[in-house]
């Protein structure tokens, strides 16, 4: 049940992605608001995490568990009904919110409920490979919604998905004792509206240019709300996010190359279900299809492979082939023009989830290990805010490339840009440079990975702690 709820949410990061043509149309969306509809989304699960992750340690994870699953099914159903951009930047929005509640509760209701490395293992396994997949499931189920019935379902069909998990929890989930101490509201707040101003600046860059007012007033004011974030935790009693949390070379290394891979990951979503549509033609659920062998790589890597290879050869091996895969798979995404046919998009994307599949089950392991009962929420947010932050800011810095240079491929060629074939021209010229750019940020989590991770063996676990690795 938990991990159904995990994947529920991760999904929602991109089960409209494959419907943007159609959500554009319906409610004329302008080019400029279109990357909204998965930000909003992004930016408050990301912005909303850390202080999601803290609720469920001090008020109880069960609880806050079942209110984020409420607000996410609410907020699917008004998503639902949008007539309006507005409306429907501000469902995903309160999506976002009640994921941000959900996901690291589960994830720290996972650390604290099982407790024999067998089960465990297995748990974190097929976590790992719901939170990896469900982007690529998103994709799958969004065109197979948008093609048979309307995109307005890929939003109603979690609410009684939701309904079925209020339902189970109390009956299968045991609360765990809240902490009791004193919420951190000046540091929620300072991080949650630093980080979205941050990636607000990012997306207005892509419209109106780094060198505009708009956007360097917007990311001088992000910088502030963080710089204020820190200092507000450094002098916190009781604070949101403790430093001490990484003091440990492994888990912080492990935030960092989640953080990288989820802003490749998100951005491989983002473009290629736009370049199949657009660019060859391709139905929402053909584009769906399209991308279903990458979830099953994922999963197949995370459940069967990775989890029984890492008591064996540990978990630093992984983390140095996933993040090289990854290389691997943006610079065939590179290569991928207007008449590449369907063979390089399936080997290229079967390498990334032979990456992704590595890397997984191996951060999820090393975020939680040895981190101390009432702070496990906390660790958990911390991952799933490298992969959402990281995700929201990726998309909306690889956006800005690829808008600047489908303007300057747009200007050489005049007016052939008019046309059917000069418009694919154009995105497809934007695309390479996006990925261009994503080769950078994934070789940044190979670093990442080369200078921090020292993990080697998973050791016998304690019963309230995730399980302890050796040096």
């Amino acid at each position: 049940m938990i991990c159904v709820a995990q994947l529920m949410v991760v999904l929602d990061a991109t089960v409209v992605n494959v419907a943007l043509p159609s959500i554009r149309d319906d409610l004329n969306f302008s080019l400029d608001n279109l990357t909204w509809v998965v930000t909003a989304y992004s930016l408050a699960f990301g912005g909303l995490l850390l202080f999601g992750g803290r609720t469920g340690d001090l008020f109880g994870r069960r609880r806050m568990f079942m209110i984020g699953i409420a607000l996410f099914s609410a907020a699917s159903l008004l998503g639902g009904f949008a007539n309006s951009e507005a409306m429907l930047i501000i469902a995903r929005a309160a999506q976002g919110a009640g994921g941000a509640i959900a996901a690291p509760t589960a994830l720290a209701l996972l650390a604290t409920t099982f407790t024999e490395p067998a089960a465990r293992a297995r748990a974190f396994g097929v976590f790992a490979a719901m939170a990896a997949s469900g982007g690529a499931l998103g994709l799958l189920l969004g065109g197979v919604l948008t093609d048979y019935a309307s995109w307005r379902w890929a939003l109603f069909i979690n609410a009684p998905i939701g309904a079925i998990v209020l339902f189970l929890a109390p009956r299968v989930l045991n609360e765990s004792q809240g902490a009791g101490t004193k919420l951190d509201l000046p540091g929620a707040i300072s991080v949650t509206a630093g980080m979205s101003t941050l990636v607000y600046g990012l997306t207005k860059a892509a419209s109106d240019g780094w060198g505009s007012t708009t956007t360097v007033v917007t990311l001088a004011i992000a910088a502030a709300l963080l710089v204020a974030f820190v200092i507000i935790e450094q002098n916190s009693t009781h604070p949101l996010m403790p430093f001490r949390i990484f003091a440990d070379r492994n888990r912080t290394g492990a935030y960092l190359i989640m953080l990288f891979l989820a802003g490749a990951l998100f951005t491989t979503f983002y473009f290629l279900a736009q370049y199949q549509q657009n660019v060859h033609g391709w139905s929402p659920f053909h584009t769906g299809v399209g991308f279903l062998p990458m979830p099953a790589t994922i999963m197949f890597m995370s459940i069967v492979v990775v989890r029984r290879l890492i008591p064996t050869i540990g978990i630093r091996p992984f983390l140095t082939v996933g993040p090289i895969l990854a290389i691997l798979a943006m610079i065939s995404f590179t290569q991928l023009d207007a008449h590449s046919s369907y063979w390089p998009f399936l080997g290229s994307i079967l390498l990334l989830g032979v990456g992704m599949g590595c890397s997984f089950v191996p951060l999820t392991m090393t975020a939680v290990n040895g981190v101390a009962p009432h702070e496990t929420g906390l660790a958990s947010a911390l991952l799933n805010t490298g992969q959402q932050v990281g995700g929201a800011i990726g998309l909306a810095v690889f956006g800005t490339v690829f808008a600047h240079a489908s303007a300057d491929r747009a200007r050489e060629i005049g007016a052939q840009a008019r046309t059917a074939a000069g418009q694919s021209d154009i995105f497809v010229a934007g695309q390479h440079h996006a990925f261009e750019a994503a080769i950078v940020v994934t070789a940044l989590a190979l670093i990442a990975s080369l200078a921090l991770i020292r993990v080697n063996k998973v050791a016998p676990p304690t019963p309230a702690a995730a399980p302890a690795m050796a040096e």
